[in-house]
């Protein structure tokens, strides 16, 4: 396996395990989830919604092609540890709270530079679907033979 693909799926492994262990006290809104939600200031019925949210966004990491809805996934997780961030930081909560969502987006920055590098070829659009759409023309320029 080559080394940008190596490190791909290492970053990619370690951020689906971060987020699923995140995600999985949300959906059965463990007590210290609960807590915690509530002391950032939000209802605790928001975490089952959440949680299923980020187990969806490591599902579309994770798997392979739509590379469209890969890009949202990126981005729905980098808006959710950016948010709890955000909140950590705005309750006053001390490093060892806001951390982890710092931990998070190193991870996902990682993962997605490395997606980005060895598995989206520089030549290949994500909108691949595009050129089939009525009104929507794709020229190609083929070198001449010499």
């Amino acid at each position: 396996m080559k080394p940008l693909r190596l490190l791909y799926w290492a970053s990619t492994g370690l951020l689906a395990a971060f987020m699923l262990m995140a995600s999985v006290p949300d959906i059965l809104q463990v007590p210290m989830a609960v807590e915690v939600f509530r002391h950032l200031g939000y209802p605790a019925y928001l975490l089952p919604f959440v949680g299923t949210a980020k187990i969806l966004g490591v599902a579309a990491v994770l798997f392979p092609g739509f590379g469209r809805v890969k890009e949202w996934a990126y981005a729905g997780l980098v808006f959710d540890l950016t948010g709890a961030l955000h909140s950590h930081l705005s309750v006053g909560d001390a490093a060892s709270a806001w951390s982890m969502p710092i931990l998070g987006l190193v991870l996902v920055t990682v993962s997605y530079v490395f997606y980005r590098k060895t598995l989206v070829p520089a030549d290949r659009s994500l909108d691949a679907g595009r050129a089939s759409r009525p009104g929507v023309a794709i020229r190609r320029v083929t070198p001449e033979p010499e």
